[in-house]
Protein backbone atom coordinates (compact mmCIF):
# COMPACT_ATOMS: atom_id res chain seq x y z
CA UNK A 1 0.00 0.00 0.00
CA UNK A 2 1.67 3.31 -0.75
CA UNK A 3 0.78 6.31 1.32
CA UNK A 4 0.73 10.40 -0.62
CA UNK A 5 2.67 12.71 1.44
CA UNK A 6 1.80 15.85 1.36
CA UNK A 7 4.33 18.24 0.70
CA UNK A 8 4.84 21.74 2.55
CA UNK A 9 4.75 23.56 5.71
CA UNK A 10 3.99 21.08 9.04
CA UNK A 11 0.69 22.47 11.00
CA UNK A 12 3.62 22.55 13.77
CA UNK A 13 6.02 24.51 12.24
CA UNK A 14 4.32 27.42 11.08
CA UNK A 15 3.27 30.67 13.57
CA UNK A 16 0.27 33.52 13.31
CA UNK A 17 2.27 35.93 11.80
CA UNK A 18 4.47 33.90 9.72
CA UNK A 19 5.03 34.80 5.55
CA UNK A 20 4.68 32.34 2.76
CA UNK A 21 7.95 32.60 0.40
CA UNK A 22 7.55 35.60 -1.98
CA UNK A 23 6.67 35.07 -5.92
CA UNK A 24 8.12 38.08 -7.89
CA UNK A 25 6.96 37.54 -11.67
CA UNK A 26 8.15 38.71 -14.63
CA UNK A 27 6.71 42.22 -15.39
CA UNK A 28 3.60 42.25 -17.18
CA UNK A 29 4.30 42.74 -21.03
CA UNK A 30 1.62 42.97 -24.24
CA UNK A 31 2.43 39.13 -24.79
CA UNK A 32 1.47 38.14 -21.29
CA UNK A 33 -2.25 39.43 -21.83
CA UNK A 34 -2.25 38.13 -25.44
CA UNK A 35 -1.08 34.57 -23.94
CA UNK A 36 -3.43 35.16 -20.79
CA UNK A 37 -6.21 36.48 -23.32
CA UNK A 38 -6.47 33.19 -25.60
CA UNK A 39 -5.77 31.07 -22.64
CA UNK A 40 -8.69 32.06 -20.39
CA UNK A 41 -10.91 32.97 -23.29
CA UNK A 42 -11.09 36.65 -22.30
CA UNK A 43 -10.42 39.16 -24.99
CA UNK A 44 -12.16 42.36 -23.77
CA UNK A 45 -10.66 44.89 -25.73
CA UNK A 46 -9.36 46.82 -22.95
CA UNK A 47 -6.92 44.41 -21.87
CA UNK A 48 -5.33 43.92 -25.74
CA UNK A 49 -6.11 46.79 -27.82
CA UNK A 50 -4.20 49.97 -27.22
CA UNK A 51 -6.56 52.60 -29.47
CA UNK A 52 -9.67 50.84 -27.94
CA UNK A 53 -8.24 51.64 -24.43
CA UNK A 54 -7.16 55.09 -25.25
CA UNK A 55 -10.72 55.40 -26.98
CA UNK A 56 -11.82 54.14 -22.83
CA UNK A 57 -9.97 57.51 -22.16
CA UNK A 58 -7.26 55.21 -20.66
CA UNK A 59 -3.65 55.86 -21.60
CA UNK A 60 -2.80 51.92 -22.51
CA UNK A 61 -3.93 48.33 -21.93
CA UNK A 62 -3.89 46.75 -18.69
CA UNK A 63 -3.71 43.16 -17.30
CA UNK A 64 -7.10 41.45 -16.45
CA UNK A 65 -8.05 41.25 -13.23
CA UNK A 66 -8.43 37.06 -13.11
CA UNK A 67 -4.70 37.21 -14.02
CA UNK A 68 -3.60 38.17 -10.66
CA UNK A 69 -6.00 36.00 -9.48
CA UNK A 70 -4.32 32.99 -11.20
CA UNK A 71 -0.86 34.68 -10.02
CA UNK A 72 -2.63 34.25 -6.19
CA UNK A 73 -3.30 30.67 -7.00
CA UNK A 74 0.28 30.01 -7.82
CA UNK A 75 1.44 31.16 -4.86
CA UNK A 76 -0.84 29.15 -2.99
CA UNK A 77 0.18 25.86 -4.83
CA UNK A 78 3.58 26.74 -4.55
CA UNK A 79 3.16 26.37 -1.10
CA UNK A 80 0.82 23.17 -0.82
CA UNK A 81 -0.58 21.61 -3.28
CA UNK A 82 -4.19 22.43 -4.39
CA UNK A 83 -5.60 19.67 -2.59
CA UNK A 84 -4.91 21.16 0.77
CA UNK A 85 -7.16 24.74 -0.28
CA UNK A 86 -10.33 24.57 1.65
CA UNK A 87 -11.83 28.58 0.62
CA UNK A 88 -10.62 31.10 -1.53
CA UNK A 89 -11.65 34.72 -1.82
CA UNK A 90 -10.43 37.72 -2.86
CA UNK A 91 -11.53 41.37 -3.72
CA UNK A 92 -10.09 43.91 -7.14
CA UNK A 93 -8.09 46.99 -5.61
CA UNK A 94 -6.31 48.06 -8.39
CA UNK A 95 -5.15 47.90 -12.01
CA UNK A 96 -1.99 46.06 -13.22
CA UNK A 97 -0.50 48.25 -15.93
CA UNK A 98 2.22 47.38 -18.41
CA UNK A 99 5.79 47.04 -16.81
CA UNK A 100 4.53 46.22 -12.79
CA UNK A 101 5.66 43.59 -11.82
CA UNK A 102 3.68 41.37 -9.91
CA UNK A 103 4.73 40.44 -6.26
CA UNK A 104 2.75 37.82 -4.68
CA UNK A 105 2.15 37.76 -0.63
CA UNK A 106 0.64 35.58 1.87
CA UNK A 107 1.01 35.85 6.05
CA UNK A 108 -0.84 33.34 8.64
CA UNK A 109 -3.59 35.33 10.48
CA UNK A 110 -4.88 32.12 12.38
CA UNK A 111 -4.96 28.45 13.07
CA UNK A 112 -7.38 26.66 14.05
CA UNK A 113 -9.19 23.37 13.32
CA UNK A 114 -12.13 22.25 11.81
CA UNK A 115 -14.22 19.81 10.24
CA UNK A 116 -11.19 17.47 12.04
CA UNK A 117 -8.48 19.18 10.51
CA UNK A 118 -5.45 21.13 10.99
CA UNK A 119 -5.91 24.68 9.40
CA UNK A 120 -4.46 28.22 8.64
CA UNK A 121 -6.15 31.29 7.56
CA UNK A 122 -3.74 33.10 4.83
CA UNK A 123 -3.92 36.71 3.80
CA UNK A 124 -2.74 37.02 0.38
CA UNK A 125 -2.02 39.83 -1.79
CA UNK A 126 -1.00 40.86 -5.42
CA UNK A 127 1.19 43.74 -5.57
CA UNK A 128 3.30 45.24 -7.96
CA UNK A 129 6.94 46.51 -7.57
CA UNK A 130 5.81 49.79 -5.68
CA UNK A 131 3.90 47.91 -3.00
CA UNK A 132 0.97 49.08 -4.39
CA UNK A 133 -1.75 46.61 -3.87
CA UNK A 134 -4.12 45.15 -7.17
CA UNK A 135 -5.64 42.11 -5.56
CA UNK A 136 -6.28 41.59 -1.62
CA UNK A 137 -7.64 38.19 -0.20
CA UNK A 138 -7.96 34.91 1.96
CA UNK A 139 -7.05 31.70 1.73
CA UNK A 140 -7.80 28.82 4.18
CA UNK A 141 -5.58 26.09 3.83
CA UNK A 142 -5.24 22.60 5.68
CA UNK A 143 -1.84 21.59 6.74
CA UNK A 144 -0.67 17.66 8.13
Amino acid sequence: MTHSRTYGPQYSDVQVGSELPLLKLRPVDRTTLALYAGASGDHNQIHIDIDFARKARVPDVFAHGMLSAAYLGRLLTNWVPQTQIRALSMRFVGITQIGHIPHLSGRISEKFEADGEKRVRLQIQCANQYGEAKVVGEAVVALA
